[in-house]
């Protein structure tokens, strides 16, 4: 399914106090902020996010959850009994994040911003047809770990909520250069 991204593309900064050529190899990448739509890109393929919220008391609470990039927003869902939906009730921020599990290469990701949950059919429509898509046997297949989902997602069995932006990062790491990237939205 294509998807359209937001009009205004992000401001793109890179934190030089946090990126660098560690011993540097002839031919070796320059060091460069990392361009939104290579961390799309990720965003679209990544399996798995980690999902910060808070507590009420102000504990923090992290949690694996799958998710989808679909039309610029980032999609996750849960039971409605959850930790993580009493948590975004008394607090909507959270932070979203996924990368490899690399320390030579790979681009790790944080997406901030305001959990909304979603109740529109035809977004949920668009949402599970992302799911689909991006998690295929999964959710498709009898066998898969995610079987019924969309029908859950449909019934409202499951609660479904939209995280757009503010704030992302990236952590990129290929051959000896180390980045900071900042998008700002």
């Amino acid at each position: 399914m294509p998807t359209q991204e937001p009009v205004q593309q992000p401001v793109t900064e890179l934190d030089a106090r946090y990126s660098s050529a560690l011993n540097p190899r002839p031919g070796a990448a320059e060091v460069a902020a990392t361009d939104w739509a290579e961390a799309r890109r990720e965003l679209g393929t990544a399996e798995i996010f980690w999902l910060s919220t808070v507590r009420p008391d102000g504990r923090l609470h992290v949690t694996p959850v799958i998710a989808a990039w679909h039309e610029g927003v980032l999609y996750f869902s849960t039971g409605p009994a959850e930790q993580k939906v009493k948590n975004l009730a008394h607090h909507g921020h959270c932070a979203l994040t996924t990368g490899t599990n690399s320390l030579a290469e790979g681009l790790d990701l944080v997406i901030e911003g305001t959990a909304e949950r979603v109740a529109d059919p035809a977004v949920l429509e668009a949402v599970i047809t992302a799911y689909e898509g991006k998690y295929g046997a999964h959710i498709n297949s009898p066998e898969g770990t995610f079987h019924g989902m969309s029908d859950a997602f449909r019934k409202g069995d499951v609660a479904v909520f939209a995280v757009a932006p503010s704030t992302a990062y990236g952590f990129g790491r290929d051959d000896g250069v180390f980045t900071h990237t900042r998008w700002s939205f």
